[in-house]
């Protein structure tokens, strides 16, 4: 009975199975999010706010700073967070190496707009994600806008979804990073933007800084042949744990 109903669900384009929390990603996160005592989140890539919204499902009670470029997600980013006191949306800005303006190009899906140009590999997976327009949009370093969040945080998590553009925001964010008890991060096992840099140059980068590999969550792959293009990585600062 059970596997019927496991392809009944398929056949309509949903999976079953056993709730494992140490396999779910909003488990693990929620239980990074109390047992770091996180009481800080900056959102960097924050597109409508997906990922605010899911925090407060996970019922994070702390401050949430978002930071978004595009104009139609931002509005509607601004939106969400209203009525939420603890959720403040920064002003419209890219978040990079850099202080400056900057050119950003607006994905069909939105989610997939980057500062980079979109390759075949990922307009051949999602051919909706294609590029249909783009924004010139104020360009900020994370630790320029970050610090007065910062000052009367104990333990932030820093969560970056940049389309490819992750190197750039860990390089003009040092002191910010330095502050986080933990990262999320989205990282490329293929490349998908021109330019852009790897998981495993990210994962360098971060390890050096001092955060260990927490978890790995699945993220974008390719129906074709079942290749994972995308993930996100959750990294940590061991020795802020609090048991």
């Amino acid at each position: 009975m059970k596997a019927l109903i496991k392809r009944a669900l398929r056949g309509a384009g949903w999976d079953l199975h056993r709730y494992v929390p140490t396999a779910s990603p909003d488990a693990q996160l929620a239980r990074v999010l109390a047992s770091f005592g996180i009481d800080l989140v900056l959102d960097v890539g924050a597109n409508q706010g997906q990922y605010g919204g899911l925090l407060r499902e996970l019922g994070f009670a702390g401050s949430i700073v978002s930071y978004e470029p595009l104009a139609d997600a931002h509005a509607a980013l601004t939106a969400r967070a209203a009525g939420d006191p603890a959720w403040t949306v920064a002003p419209r800005a890219a978040i990079g190496a850099e202080n400056g303006e900057i050119a950003i190009n607006v994905a069909g899906n939105s989610a997939s707009s980057s500062v980079l140009p979109m390759l075949a590999a990922h307009t051949d997976a999602a051919p909706h994600t294609a590029y249909v327009g783009s924004e010139i949009v104020p360009l900020r370093r994370l630790d320029d806008v970050a610090a007065p969040h910062l000052a009367g945080a104990r333990a932030p998590l820093v969560k970056i979804d940049t389309q490819g553009f992750e190197a750039a925001v860990l390089a003009g964010a040092p002191a910010t990073l330095a502050a986080a008890s933990a990262v999320q991060i989205e990282l490329s096992l293929t490349p998908l933007y021109e330019g852009q840099a790897l998981y495993d140059a990210i994962l360098a980068d971060l390890t050096g800084r001092g955060f260990e590999l927490w978890g790995i969550w699945p993220g974008f792959g390719r129906d074709s042949d079942g290749r994972l293009l995308q993930m996100d990585g959750l990294f940590a600062r061991p020795e802020r744990a609090r048991g």
